[in-house]
C-alpha cells in the first residue's frame, strides 16, 4: 500500500467496474458485485486499502446520506399520509415483532437486558441502501412487494431516529461517551447529563425542520436568481453535508438528518432539481459504500468466534424472515411478492453501524460484542443478493407454477389471439380500449396482487413473469397473432421481444419503448412497432398551443402524421450509429435539421393546396 489517496481511488474503481462487470454478466444484483469487490481488495484479502477500510466506510457514508435526502425529497407530507397505514401498520409489525424475538435471543446468549435491548433495535432495522438499489435495478419499485419493502423501510429510516435518542437514557449516569465519538471529531453533547443529550437530540431535528423552511429555501432562491448553474450544484451539497455535520454534531446519524431535511424540502419548487443534481453521485457513492461494507468484514473475529457468529448470524436473518413473512400474510401479499419481500428485507442494515457504534461510545457495548455485531450485519449484507437470486431463480418459478394450476382462471385458453404483457397505467389504457372494441385478449402481469384487484374490476388478467417463455407458451404465444408488450421495464421488454422474435418470427410484436435510446435498441432487434410513451402526447401539446395561436386542427393532422413518420425513419436511420460520440451527434443534428426542411415545405404545400 502506498498511502496515496489517488491509488486507492484508483483501486476502489477497478474493483467496482471489474467486479459488478462480472456480476452483471453472470446475471446477478451489481450490490453483490461492489460486496465481493470490497472483500477482494480488504484488509482481509489482498489488503490493498489496508488500515484504511474503516476511512473508506466514513467517507463512503455520504452515499447514503444522500440517497436519504433524495428519499425525502420523494415523500410529500400529503402523499406520506395517504401512506400511513401500510407506513405504521407494515413497519410498525416488522420492526416491534423483530426487536421481540430478537431480545429473547440476545438474553438466551447471557447478553445482560440493556445490551440484548440495542442489539435487538440494530437487527430490526434493514439496508435501505441494498433493498431499494435492488428493486430498482429489477423493476419491483411499483410492484407490491416493491410498495411494501418501501413502507417498511421508510418506517424503519423515521424510527431510527427515537431509537438513537434513547440510547443516552440507557447508559448509565455516569457513564460518559468518549471524546473521540466520530473519528476525531467533537460531540456537543460530550459530558452533559443524559436527559440533556436527548433534548438536544430533539432540538437538533426540530432546528432542521425550521431551517429548512425559513433559511434553505430562501438561500436557494437566492442562488437560482444569479443565473449560475454550478451554484446550485454547489448549494444542493452545502444542504446535504451542513445538515450531516448538524447531526453529526450532536451524536446522530448523518443520514437521517439528510433524510428530514429531503422531507422537508419536498414541496418546493427545487425539488426536481435537486434531485437531477444529486442523483448521479449517489450512485456512485453508494457503490462505494458497498465496497466499504464488503471489507469490513473481520475474518479474524470470525475466526476467533466462529459459532457464536454463526448462530447469531443464522438466528437473525431466520427471525426476520418469519416477522416479514408474518407482515406479509397480514396485509395479504400472495405468496410471490411474500417471498420477494421477505428476502429482500431479511438482513441487517447499514444504521446498524450507526445504532452499535453509538451503543460502543455510550459504554453500553464492550469492544467484543461491537464486534461480532458488526460481522453480523455486515455478512447478512453481503447474503441478501445470493439469498435473493435462490428465490427468483429456484423458488418463485416452482411457486409460480403451482400457483397457476391452483387457480382454474389462471388456465389459458388458447383461443384467444393477441397477448397482452404489462397492465400497470400503460397496459391498462391499451387493455380498456381494446375491450371497450369487443377485442379478446390473453392479459399477463407479474404482480398477483394487482392480477385479484383488476379481476375484481372485471378484467381477465392472468398472473405469471412473462420473461419466461414458458409462461407466454401456455398463454397461447404459438397460435397468437399479435403480443403487446407495455411492461414498464426496458430490459424486460427487450427480452420478452428477443426471445418472442427468435422462437414466434410469426407473432406480431408491438412494443412500449420509455424513449428514443431504447428505441433505438429495439431496431436494432428488428422489432417494427415501437411505442414511444411520451411522442404522442407531447405532439398533441404542440398541437393545442399551436391552434390557439391560430393554426387550423386539419392542418395539424397532416403534420403530426408527416413527423412520426419523419421521426421514425430517422430512429432507424440511427439506430446501428454508437451513441454520444461526435459522429452520432453530428448526425443527429443534421437529422433534426433535414427534418424541420421536410416539415415547412409540406406545411407550404399543405396550404397552398388549401
Amino acid at each position: 500500500m502506498t498511502g496515496s489517496l489517488l491509488f486507492v481511488a484508483i483501486i476502489l474503481l477497478a474493483g467496482a467496474i471489474i467486479c459488478v462487470s462480472i456480476a452483471k454478466r453472470l446475471g446477478l444484483s451489481s450490490v453483490l458485485g461492489y460486496l465481493i469487490a470490497g472483500v477482494v481488495i480488504g484488509p482481509y484479502m489482498l489488503g490493498v486499502i489496508g488500515e484504511e477500510g474503516q476511512d473508506i466506510m466514513h467517507i463512503s457514508e455520504f452515499g447514503v446520506v444522500i440517497m436519504l435526502f433524495l428519499i425525502g425529497l420523494e415523500i410529500e407530507p400529503k402523499n406520506f399520509w395517504e401512506m400511513r397505514k401500510t407506513i405504521l401498520g407494515m413497519g410498525g409489525i416488522q420492526v416491534s415483532l423483530t426487536m421481540l424475538l430478537s431480545y429473547y435471543l440476545f438474553t438466551s446468549f447471557d447478553y445482560e437486558s440493556k445490551v440484548a435491548l440495542v442489539l435487538s433495535m440494530a437487527v430490526a432495522l434493514s439496508s435501505t441502501a441494498i433493498v431499494l438499489q435492488t428493486i430498482k435495478e429489477k423493476g419491483l419499485m411499483h410492484t407490491t412487494s416493491g410498495a411494501s419493502a418501501f413502507s417498511i423501510l421508510l418506517f424503519q429510516d423515521i424510527i431510527v431516529i427515537f431509537m438513537i435518542g434513547s440510547i443516552p437514557l440507557m447508559a448509565s449516569s455516569n457513564s460518559k461517551m468518549p471524546a473521540d465519538t466520530h473519528g476525531g471529531h467533537v460531540n456537543l453533547l460530550d459530558g452533559l447529563p443524559m436527559e440533556l443529550q436527548t433534548l438536544a437530540i430533539i432540538a437538533s431535528v426540530v432546528f432542521i425542520i425550521i431551517a429548512g423552511r425559513y433559511l434553505i429555501v430562501p438561500m436557494l432562491r437566492k442562488v437560482v436568481k444569479s443565473g449560475v448553474r454550478e451554484l446550485l450544484i454547489a448549494a444542493a451539497f452545502l444542504i446535504v453535508f451542513g445538515i450531516s455535520f448538524v447531526m453529526e454534531y450532536v451524536g446522530l446519524s448523518p443520514a437521517l438528518g439528510a433524510f428530514l431535511g429531503g422531507v422537508v424540502l419536498s414541496n418546493s419548487e427545487f425539488k426536481h432539481e435537486l434531485e437531477s443534481t444529486l442523483e448521479p453521485f449517489k450512485n456512485l457513492m453508494l457503490g462505494l459504500f458497498f465496497i466499504a461494507v464488503g471489507a469490513s468484514i473481520n475474518f479474524i473475529v470470525i475466526q476467533n468466534n466462529p459459532f457464536t457468529i454463526g448462530g447469531i448470524l443464522l438466528a437473525v436473518i431466520f427471525i426476520k424472515a418469519i416477522v416479514l413473512f408474518i407482515v406479509g400474510l397480514v396485509f395479504k401479499l400472495k405468496i410471490d411478492q411474500n417471498l420477494l419481500l421477505t428476502f429482500n428485507l431479511s438482513q441487517v442494515g447499514e444504521f446498524a453501524f450507526v445504532l452499535l457504534s453509538f451503543a460502543f461510545q455510550s459504554s453500553i457495548l464492550e469492544q467484543e460484542q461491537l464486534d461480532i455485531m458488526l460481522v453480523v450485519t455486515a455478512l447478512t449484507m453481503g447474503i441478501t443478493p445470493i439469498a435473493s437470486m435462490i428465490n427468483e431463480r429456484l423458488i418463485l418459478p416452482r411457486i409460480g407454477t403451482k400457483e397457476s394450476i391452483k387457480r382454474p382462471m389462471d388456465e389459458h385458453t388458447k383461443s384467444e389471439k393477441i397477448i397482452l404483457v404489462g397492465f400497470g397505467q400503460f397496459g391498462s389504457t391499451v387493455g380498456r380500449f381494446l375491450k371497450s372494441h369487443d377485442i379478446e385478449t390473453t392479459i399477463l402481469d407479474h404482480d398477483s396482487n394487482r392480477v385479484d384487484y383488476l379481476r375484481k374490476l372485471g378484467f381477465e388478467v392472468y398472473y405469471g413473469d412473462a420473461t419466461r417463455m414458458g409462461l407466454l407458451e401456455s398463454a397461447g404465444i404459438a397460435e397468437a397473432k399479435i403480443l403487446i408488450c407495455a411492461v414498464d421495464n426496458p430490459d424486460a421488454a427487450h427480452q420478452i421481444s428477443k426471445q418472442v422474435k427468435k422462437k414466434y418470427p410469426h407473432v406480431e410484436l408491438m412494443v412500449r419503448a420509455r424513449n428514443r435510446y431504447d428505441a433505438y435498441e429495439l431496431v436494432n432487434l428488428g422489432i417494427e412497432n415501437i411505442y414511444r410513451e411520451t411522442l404522442d402526447t407531447s405532439l398533441t401539446l404542440a398541437c393545442d398551443v399551436l391552434t390557439k395561436v391560430g393554426f387550423e386542427k386539419e392542418t395539424l393532422k397532416n403534420q403530426v402524421a408527416k413527423f412520426i413518420k419523419y421521426d421514425e425513419e430517422s430512429i432507424r436511420r440511427l439506430a446501428a450509429e454508437p451513441k454520444g460520440d461526435d459522429d452520432y451527434i453530428f448526425k443527429k443534428r443534421e437529422e433534426y435539421k433535414q427534418q424541420v426542411a421536410s416539415l415547412k415545405e409540406d406545411f407550404k404545400r399543405d396550404k397552398q393546396q388549401t
